[in-house]
C-alpha cells in the first residue's frame, strides 16, 4: 500500500486494507505509514490501529522518528520496521520474516535512498547483507525502497533482480506507471503513488507548500482534507520460487464521506 498521509489516508487503510483481504485478492499487506501522524511519523496509538485494520506490516521512511513514542515501539513491535540501513544502534529493525494468511512465509525490507536524503549506510550493501539472512528462511522477499531519486529506484531494482520478489518505491507519492516484471523475476514500479487527499501537494494542503516555495520561509504543513485517493499494488508471488508472476497498479478514489467502521 502505497504512503499513507494523515487522516483521509488511515480512512482509506482502514477501509480498503479489509476488503481486499476479505475479498482473497490479496494474501498479506505492506503499508507504508511515516506520513500516517498528520503528515509526518507514527505514533504507538496509530500503530495499533493500522495493525488492526489488517495491515501485517508497517514500514517507513526518513519521518519515522518524527515522535519520539516511537522508540520503545520499535523494540517491541516486530510488524513495525524503520529503514534496515540506520546504523545497528538505532531502535527497532529493519527487516522481519512473517506469516501470510495463505500460510507463506514473507520477508519484507525496508530501506532508504541516500539521494537527496540523509546519508544512512549504503542500502545497496546492505541489502546483500539482508538477503544473505533472509534466504533460510524464506524465498519470498518484498521489499519496500523509500528513496528520492528514481535513478537510484531504478538502479536498486536491477541489483536486486532475481534476489528478490519486488521492489516497491515509496516516498514521492506519485504513482509511476512503470510497473513490470524484471528480466530474473522481481516485480518492480519506482513509485505506489500515494493515499491520501486528492486535493494536495502529495498530501499537504496546497496554500502552506506553495508559500513555502514562493517565500523560502518556514512554513507549518498540515495533512489535507477531502476526497482522497487509495494506491498501492497488487503481486502475485510464487512462493516455491519467489519469483513474481504479475504486478498490477492500485488507483481508487473515494469520497470523504468515506465509511471506516
Amino acid at each position: 500500500m502505497a504512503d499513507v498521509v494523515g487522516r483521509v489516508g488511515r480512512r482509506a487503510l482502514q477501509h480498503f486494507a479489509p476488503l481486499y483481504v476479505q475479498q482473497g485478492q490479496v494474501d498479506f499487506v505492506v503499508a507504508n505509514c511515516e506520513n500516517a501522524a498528520a503528515g509526518f511519523g507514527l505514533t504507538p496509538k496509530l500503530v495499533t490501529q493500522i495493525l488492526a485494520a489488517g495491515v501485517d506490516v508497517i514500514t517507513t521512511g526518513n519521518h519515522v522518528w518524527a515522535h519520539k513514542e516511537v522508540y520503545e515501539l520499535a523494540d517491541k513491535e516486530p510488524r513495525f520496521l524503520r529503514p534496515a540501513n540506520y546504523p545497528p544502534e538505532v531502535p527497532g529493525s529493519g527487516w522481519r520474516v512473517l506469516r501470510a494468511c495463505n500460510e507463506v512465509e514473507v520477508g519484507v525490507v525496508n530501506l532508504c535512498g541516500r539521494i537527496f536524503m540523509d546519508p544512512l549506510d549504503c542500502p545497496f550493501r546492505t541489502i546483500d547483507a539482508v538477503l544473505e539472512a533472509l534466504r533460510p528462511q524464506t524465498q519470498v522477499v518484498v521489499i519496500d525502497f523509500h528513496a528520492e531519486a528514481t535513478s537510484e529506484k531504478v538502479a536498486f531494482g536491477r541489483y536486486v533482480d532475481g534476489r528478490a520478489s519486488a521492489v516497491v518505491g515509496t516516498h514521492t507519492h506519485v504513482q509511476t506507471a512503470d510497473e513490470r516484471i524484471l528480466p530474473q523475476g522481481t516485480a518492480y514500479i519506482t513509485d505506489c503513488g500515494m493515499t491520501g487527499a486528492v486535493e494536495s501537494v502529495i498530501g499537504m494542503e496546497p496554500e502552506a507548500v506553495i508559500r513555502r516555495f514562493v517565500t523560502r520561509m518556514p512554513v507549518k504543513f498540515e495533512a489535507a482534507k477531502g476526497d482522497g485517493v487509495f494506491q498501492g499494488i497488487i503481486v502475485e508471488v510464487d512462493p516455491k520460487t519467489g519469483k513474481a508472476l504479475d504486478i498490477q497498479r492500485v488507483n481508487e478514489p473515494f469520497g470523504a464521506q468515506l465509511s471506516v467502521a
